[in-house]
């Protein structure tokens, strides 16, 4: 049986980035937990997280960032490490990466 690791991730482009995908992905708190987490801790493994949801919802959740281009993942072993895209974003749409990391701290700070 071939290793889950075999395939290639699916990571696209910045020009195939869709508005719509990413706002569908930031929309998640869980996701946006997890934006927040690597801006603060760039290259952080997906398996140094807990969420508070299962392991297999967190991989979907991981997925979900991924595929709408939010974040780039290299395998390294067994282990995924993350990083935002940051400069990617801002190019696609400028702004919009800031100001979700703004809101979510400012969030943060209100709850």
């Amino acid at each position: 049986m071939a290793s889950r690791l075999a395939n290639p991730l699916t990571i696209p482009e910045e020009e195939e980035f869709d508005l719509f995908a990413v706002m569908s992905a930031l929309a998640d708190p869980v996701r946006r937990a997890i934006i927040m987490q690597l801006a603060e801790e760039p290259g952080r493994a997906c398996s140094n997280s807990d969420f508070g949801v299962s392991k297999s919802a967190l991989t979907r959740h991981w997925r979900v960032l991924r595929e709408s281009g939010l974040i780039k993942q290299e395998v390294q072993g067994n282990r995924h490490r993350n990083w935002i895209r940051h400069e990617e974003l801002d190019r696609r749409f400028p702004g919009l990466l800031t100001l979700v990391l703004e809101e979510s701290v400012r969030g943060s700070k209100e709850s």
